[in-house]
């Protein structure tokens, strides 16, 4: 029995839903409180949901890689066409002759279409049997930044794979460490913290040659601490110890977090940029957020996990105008190149696992009578740093890409699931937790069934 027939028997046996956004039910978290606070037996539920249990438990041992310090995740919103990218094929009569393919160590790769990204190939690994869920835009977007189906128990609260990351690496925090845990750029539609505290939360940020905004106050820094002060002595007994809510908590958490930068010299230093440096990372809104990632990590401030947003790239027509495809390549290519560049040379890439995916892939072969491609579930996605073994694909697609041929672990497609758990392993998070803080007190998984080892971490990726 093949490892896809035992994952399909696992799932018979043990369903967990994978539905599509429309069939999800139509009852928020935000309505479903409202409901539960509407009396008072709702209101003493809602306060004693958090009262449990909220250890972290392990329910299994997996080995860890336990080489990543630092994670920067790219999330390539919109799905990028695989066979023309990261998995390329080069179909005749179809491929434009200015993708100039080349076979690179065995990896056929779009050389006119990302000749910068060539030069980097030797420091990335291609996991190219990977496979989506769902072909809905939010939905997949969605469960591949919390590592689950969203319309599954807790699919609706479930925080991003950085605010994990951010609640197992706050005891790693020193008083000096000043930036947010988790930085999202460009990435203001990101999945949150979910039922997680603020403190965890992203700090979303579109990257300006002015910085980051508000850090100083008009008044002066004199006058902006006296102000704080007296902020405290009318209202820390509400903000601290709380008598209202954990809520209050969590705001003054957030405050003295904000004010930690406020005028900081290091946050100009980090979050500024100037025209030239702008250039070199392709003049764009992605090579600027590479940009910000680079210098944020490179400042050591307590930054741990980077989350970069970039699209569209839902090309359902004229795919090959050169104001779409190559245009996003393009970009990607001088932003992502440049961001490797820069942490190789500075030492921090043995430290810093870099994830580039999109939500699906698209259809190979000709293109759709709109020349576009449409979605598919099929996809690739890339691997950096942090001690992965570079210059290889992982896994194999057929002819038209459009399923696996080849798989790279597990002797089955690889799913959201199994980046999850790679990402935590990378930093030496157990993959197999479960927390009870939950509202529900059903018990949060890091990573669904991961103890019974039906997803787990890429361990080829090092091998």
């Amino acid at each position: 029995m093949t490892g896809q027939e035992k994952f399909d028997r696992f799932l018979k046996k043990h369903p967990h839903p994978h539905k599509f956004f429309s069939e999800r039910p139509f009852y928020t978290r935000r309505t479903f409180f409202e409901a539960l606070g509407a009396g008072f037996t709702g209101c003493f539920l809602a306060r004693n949901a958090f009262s449990q249990n909220t250890g972290v438990i392990a329910r299994g041992n997996p080995t860890l890689i336990n080489k990543a310090r630092n994670v920067v995740f790219v999330l390539l919103t919109g799905a990028p066409s695989h066979t023309d990218t990261l998995d390329f094929k080069f179909v005749d009569g179809v491929t434009p002759a200015t993708f100039k393919p080349e076979t690179i160590n065995g990896i056929q790769w779009p050389a006119g279409l990302m000749p910068k990204l060539t030069q980097n190939l030797p420091d990335v690994a291609l996991v190219r049997s990977v496979r989506a869920w769902a072909l809905q835009h939010n939905l997949a977007q969605s469960w591949a930044q919390i590592g689950r189906s969203p319309a599954a128990a807790l699919g609706d609260i479930a925080p991003n794979t950085g605010s994990i990351v951010a609640a197992e690496k706050l005891r790693e925090r020193s008083p000096d460490h000043t930036f947010p845990i988790f930085l999202g750029l460009n990435a203001n539609d990101m999945v949150g913290s979910g039922y997680l505290p603020a403190s965890v939360a992203p700090v979303k940020f579109v990257p300006a040659t002015s910085g980051f905004p508000d850090t100083n106050n008009a008044d002066g820094q004199t006058r902006f601490e006296n102000k704080w002060k007296l902020l405290y002595d009318l209202d820390s007994p509400l903000r601290i110890k709380s008598p209202i809510s954990a809520d209050m908590e969590d705001y003054d958490g957030f405050y003295k977090a904000g004010k930690g930068m406020m005028f900081n010299p290091k946050v100009d230093q980090a979050f500024r940029y100037t025209a030239q440096e702008s250039q070199r990372y392709g003049n764009s809104g992605f090579g600027n957020a590479c940009l910000t990632a680079f210098k944020v990590l490179a400042a050591s401030q307590g930054t741990r996990y980077v989350q970069i947003n970039f699209g569209s790239w839902d090309h359902h027509q004229n795919i090959y105008d050169a104001n779409v495809l190559p245009r996003m390549a393009g970009q990607l290519d001088s932003g992502l190149s440049t961001l490797l560049a820069d942490l190789k040379s500075s030492g921090l890439l043995n430290e810093t696992l870099v994830v580039l995916m999109g939500e699906f892939g698209r259809t190979g072969g000709r293109l759709s009578g709109q020349q576009g491609r449409d979605h598919y579930l099929q996809q690739t996605v890339m691997f950096a740093g942090a001690g992965v073994k570079g210059g290889r694909a992982l896994g194999a697609t057929d002819a038209t890409g459009g399923s696996s041929a080849q798989y790279a672990s597990r002797d089955r497609d690889t799913r959201a699931e199994d980046i999850e758990a790679t990402i935590y392993s990378a930093l030496g998070i157990n993959y197999t937790n479960i927390r009870y803080d939950d509202p529900f007190q059903r018990g949060f998984e890091y990573v669904p069934h991961a103890d019974e080892d039906l997803y787990g971490a890429l361990n080829e990726l090092w091998k």
